[in-house]
């Protein structure tokens, strides 16, 4: 049965047209939803229901004018905690952080803004969103719908918590090593780290050029919506695309027949992969052969840049905590600190040399292996969603360092290619796996399509998580 919930981003467009539905129905919609979820998955750090309702008003009259702002006009939306929104507080998932009201909106909170979209309020994330885990001192433990004894993933932790329950259409997410697509994986919903620069950023991260934002969303469509809002330039990013986005919608049903794809299982590294995501993902790789595509297992053949991206990641968190005194830092998160002290000891020249040379390296390496295939695809993560309140899975196959477990994610933001993470199925115990499309620098669209046209063969969207109780 249909529900006002269960409506994406495009389906509802067409119902305020038809007049068949409000901007105010589905606000309030969305905002008792969130009164009934909350207090089992803790998705919010900000929820301001009388801004809500009053943007969801205006929507409404210019939908009663025939004065929309644009096909997203009256959507429901998120925004994570470290993205600037006016009026709004934003902590970045530090108890630390001042309680102000923010005084701009962030490029692509002003764009949604700009499209008449209505703010739900701010998701959660880990501190400084440092771990690919989704609790921080500030807002606590932030839990995953398919199991609340498991954990979303993060660092845009609420945002997919979001996403997963349909609390709002489209929730916006940054992505320093896997931080939209780590989520996506665990909570079951279509998360798109675009090429670094297509979505401009303001204030810049700390993180640099790893730092990519990007949609979480319940169907691919919605976020080609939210693309074309949020990718258009602002002058505050200096490296930020400065042309206008394509139109993600307009060929988002093209296929992907013809296409040249590459499965990489592990991407040549001796990664732990479990048995069920293992098989959930080759099987959904294989689905693209039945579209018409050329697939081939083929590693792209680089080494594991663990050091690179640890050395820009430290020297962020340090970055991040040059001010904080012994008596702040004893109040944050232990891991954050210990990475932050990390970062203190890197010497310059190895920052440099991580920053220009060894990026460049595997970023030349990636682009010359796209000259043979269009796409390259692996699982999202190698393991399915593991117990709340933990860095790394219990079972120590992993060992102490989140990074162990999201080998597959973080080489494309060094990188900086687009990469999606798709939901792929279920394991036994009924938590999502997910597979993910990489393509080369610049082409988002065809990400888009190809996660478009698995989409369509094999439909999530509407696979509801189901809030199983601890």
């Amino acid at each position: 049965m249909t529900t006002i919930a269960s409506l994406s981003a495009a389906e509802l467009g067409d119902l305020y047209v038809a007049r068949e539905l409000s901007p105010v129905e589905v606000a309030r919609d969305a905002l008792a939803r969130i009164d009934r979820f909350e207090p089992e998955v803790n998705a919010f750090v900000v929820r301001d229901a009388p801004v809500t309702l009053a943007m969801a008003e205006a929507a409404q009259a210019r939908w009663l004018k025939g004065e929309a702002l644009g096909p997203l006009d009256g959507v429901p939306v998120t925004i994570k905690d470290n993205l600037g929104v006016a009026g709004w507080p934003m902590r970045r998932g530090s108890a630390l952080a001042s309680d102000a009201p923010y005084q701009q909106d962030a490029p692509a909170t002003a764009r949604l803004r700009e499209a008449g979209c209505v703010f739900l309020g701010k998701t959660t994330m880990p501190e400084y969103g440092w771990k690919g885990v989704g609790d921080s001192p500030f807002s606590g433990i932030t839990r995953n719908p398919w199991d609340v004894s498991t954990g979303p993933g993060g660092s845009s932790s609420g945002a997919a918590v979001a996403a997963a329950l349909n609390l709002g259409c489209i929730h916006l997410g940054t992505d320093g090593a896997g931080s939209v697509r780590i989520p996506a994986a665990f909570c079951g919903v279509f998360g798109l780290k675009p090429t670094y620069g297509r979505v401009p950023a303001w204030p810049a991260s700390v993180m640099g050029f790893l730092a990519h934002l990007g949609p979480l969303t319940r169907t691919v469509r919605d976020s080609a919506l939210a693309m074309n809002a949020i990718g258009r330039p602002d002058a505050r990013d200096m490296t930020a695309f400065k042309d206008a986005p394509p139109d993600f919608t307009a060929e988002l049903d093209r296929g992907v027949r013809g296409l040249r794809i590459a499965w990489s299982p592990r991407l040549g590294g001796d990664v732990p992969v479990d048995p069920e995501i293992a098989a959930l993902t080759q099987a959904a790789a294989l689905t693209f052969r039945e579209l018409g595509a050329t697939v081939e297992e083929v590693d792209p053949g680089f080494d594991d840049p663990i050091a690179t991206l640890m050395t820009l990641w430290a020297a962020g968190a340090a970055l991040a905590l040059r001010s904080t005194d012994a008596a702040g830092r004893a109040q944050m998160d232990p891991g954050l600190v210990a990475v932050a002290e990390m970062g203190e000891r890197i010497d310059s020249a190895d920052y440099v040399d991580g920053l220009l040379y060894q990026r460049n390296a595997l970023a030349y390496q990636m682009a010359q292996f796209h000259e043979r295939f269009d796409l390259l695809l692996t699982p999202t993560l190698p393991l399915p969603a593991f117990a709340v309140g933990r860095n790394t899975p219990e079972h120590g196959s992993y060992g102490e360092d989140w990074t162990r477990w999201t080998p597959l994610t973080y080489p494309f933001n060094i990188t900086q290619q687009p990469a999606a993470a798709v939901p792929c199925g279920l394991t036994s115990a009924g938590l999502p796996a997910s597979l993910q499309i990489v393509g080369a620098f610049g082409n988002d669209v065809l990400v888009m399509q190809a996660a478009a046209a698995f989409e369509a063969a094999r439909p999530f969207a509407r696979v509801d998580a189901p809030i199983k109780s601890i």
